[in-house]
């Protein structure tokens, strides 16, 4: 049986997720920035973490030949800084209304995002139509007692405690 590539994302739709904005700096030193879901922890010594990004995405040098980036977690009420970063425009730096802070790393920190890691780029990975990048966390910030944006069957979601 041959699995397609809309029965693969359906399927996967079934598994809820976080959602970040992923932030890097290009060979010029513009701010990149984008919504992703497929985030997760490797290793806690060394503390590692990865992220897949799709090669045709117009930021994907910015990640694969730089050597920082940002994980920015959003919260439940950052559903409109997700759509930003979803979109398809070049500069998502431009006219944003959204506050951000340049981190230890040269990365945009997103304001309001409930967790952010700081990361050095350790490898980059093949992943069929993705690639993989595995960052090594250098600085990492978190917000206490926060409610996470979620992802869950196409849909944002948020937790029901």
């Amino acid at each position: 049986m041959t699995v397609t590539p809309r029965e693969m994302r359906d399927a996967m739709g079934c598994f809820a997720t976080g959602i970040t904005v992923i932030t890097a700096q290009d060979a010029n030193g513009r701010h990149v920035g984008l919504t992703a879901n497929s985030f997760n922890s490797v290793s806690l010594e060394p503390p590692l973490v990865l992220f897949s990004l799709d090669r045709r995405a117009n930021c994907v040098d910015a990640f694969t030949l730089e050597m920082a980036f940002t994980v920015n977690v959003l919260g439940v009420e950052q559903q409109a800084v997700s759509n930003h970063f979803a979109s398809k425009a070049d500069d998502k730096f431009a006219d944003m209304d959204f506050a951000w802070q340049t981190g230890d790393n040269g990365c945009a920190m997103l304001d309001g995002a409930i967790a952010s890691f700081e990361c050095v780029t350790e490898a980059v990975h093949e992943g069929g139509d993705h690639v993989i990048i595995v960052g090594r966390v250098t600085h990492l910030n978190q917000v206490e007692d926060a409610s996470p944006l979620l992802y869950f069957q196409g849909r944002y979601a948020a937790l029901d405690c």
